[in-house]
């Protein structure tokens, strides 16, 4: 399903990248206007706070609901920011519009399951207004893009998507795996959405805030949403991801935003030899491919199993150590011999089951 998107018909400032700031819960209506005036002073044009907080167990603050949204409505009315929360039920949505908050996004938790998805889509209908989809906390590129189109389908055309990260088990410096290489095929596939990245929840920390929004910025993104807090060590959630407005102020002013669409000579020149060396990458996996037909076809005649895991072991330490050798890491190095593997042994069962 190809989407029909329109302009999201934000405010921007042109010397700085489109961001999103605010705290990660409204959680007075002190604490909220302090914030905003603050953020406003710095020059930032949209205003988000969590208002339903869901959380991973019962107990924690979830949120000042419905009585937080009076709050953001005189944001929008004192500073002229527009303003933003998530949502996650039809009647969050009907709350928002009569309160008049300019922009919705949808949280990573309700963008994994399709049928909270749907009543939202079915809440929307016939509304005008800017939809953010959190990616899902798992990293199933389809059921993101499922949920863009279920909202779609009901005429929801200002779309926009933000990268919070996915959940992992494997321990890491980050609170949610960056996992890169989903939003950037989500933008081959779709190459008009906007994509803005969320620092604070992929990195859970202040300290890897600055860098992730440089990442963000080197990859082409669109945008930031930054948790930003009057006094982020008191925040009643999610403390350690928060900056003041002048932490955020600072990181954004180091940012270099690089030109995506500014190609030289130069730069022509050096993907030249890159498409250079893809060609003769690919010819050489073609000949690996063919020996391993040779080798399938062998195995079916000697009745030999597909698959041998001590070849296999063997292959992603060589290669793993090799490519360490070489300046690459060997995570990369073994994630890329995975997939030929598995092409191998895909074409090897092929041969084996012909009859």
């Amino acid at each position: 399903m190809e989407l029909e998107l329109l302009p999201l018909n934000l405010k921007s400032d042109l010397k700085r990248p489109f961001i999103f700031a605010g705290p990660c819960s409204a959680e007075s209506e002190e604490q909220v206007m302090t914030t905003a005036r603050q953020l406003k002073a710095k020059g930032c044009h949209n205003f988000r706070a969590g208002v339903w907080k869901p959380r991973t167990k019962p107990g924690g603050f979830e949120g000042q609901g419905e009585k937080a949204l009076p709050w953001l409505k005189r944001v929008k009315e004192e500073t002229g920011m527009l303003v933003s929360t998530e949502v996650a039920t039809p009647e969050h949505v009907e709350a928002c519009l009569k309160y008049g908050v300019d922009v919705l996004w949808v949280g990573a938790r309700t963008a994994a399951n399709p049928f909270s998805v749907q009543s939202l889509a079915d809440s929307l209908k016939g509304v005008d207004i800017p939809i953010f989809v959190k990616n899902p906390v798992n990293p199933d590129l389809e059921l993101w893009i499922g949920a863009l189109e279920r909202l779609n389908s009901v005429g929801v055309k200002r779309l926009g998507v933000i990268h919070r990260g996915f959940s992992s088990y494997e321990k890491s410096i980050y609170r949610n795996m960056p996992m890169w290489q989903i939003p950037i095929e989500l933008h081959r596939r779709i190459p008009n959405l906007p994509i803005i990245c969320d620092p604070s929840h992929m990195g859970g920390c202040r300290e890897l805030i600055g860098p992730l929004c440089q990442q963000a910025m080197d990859l082409g993104f669109d945008g930031l949403m930054v948790e930003a807090h009057c006094d982020p060590d008191k925040a009643w959630s999610d403390a350690k991801q928060q900056v003041t407005p002048d932490a955020l102020d600072l990181i954004l002013s180091m940012l270099v935003i690089r030109d995506e669409h500014t190609t030289t000579e130069g730069l022509h020149q050096l993907r030249t030899q890159i498409d250079s060396l893809d060609d003769e990458l690919m010819a050489l996996l073609s000949k690996r491919l063919r020996i391993c037909r040779e080798i399938g076809q062998y195995k079916k005649e000697h009745n030999l199993t597909v698959l041998q895991s001590s070849r296999y072991s063997e292959i992603l330490t060589k290669r793993g150590e090799q490519g360490e050798r070489c300046g690459l890491s060997a995570e990369s190095v073994a994630h890329i011999f995975e997939e030929i593997h598995q092409e191998s042994v895909r074409q090897q069962l092929k041969i084996i089951n012909e009859e």
